[in-house]
């Protein structure tokens, strides 16, 4: 994500935008190409909600509360604080 002087978000195109889930479907990551991250925990829509930054292979969180985590991106899996993510539809 990239602010401006204005204060608006332009949204940055990288190729790890869109759904990643656990093998299981449990956790659903999804990154929205404007910066911001919703993720689903079972039933629980939007459990948690915040913004990252991707920098070449790594990603850095900030959820709306001031929680922070990270995680890398390798070989098409995303490894995130102990979970192992999958690109949705790529199982």
């Amino acid at each position: 994500m990239v602010g401006n002087r204005s204060g608006k978000r332009q949204e940055v195109e990288h190729p790890y935008v869109g759904m990643w889930v656990t093998k299981d479907g449990y956790i659903r990551h999804e990154l929205l190409p404007d910066g911001r991250y919703d993720e689903a925990r079972g039933n629980r829509q939007s459990a948690y909600q915040g913004r990252y930054v991707v920098d070449g292979d790594h990603i850095e969180y900030v959820d709306d509360t001031g929680f922070t985590a990270d995680g890398d991106f390798k070989d098409g899996v995303l490894y995130h604080a102990g979970m192992v993510l999958y690109r949705e539809n790529a199982q």
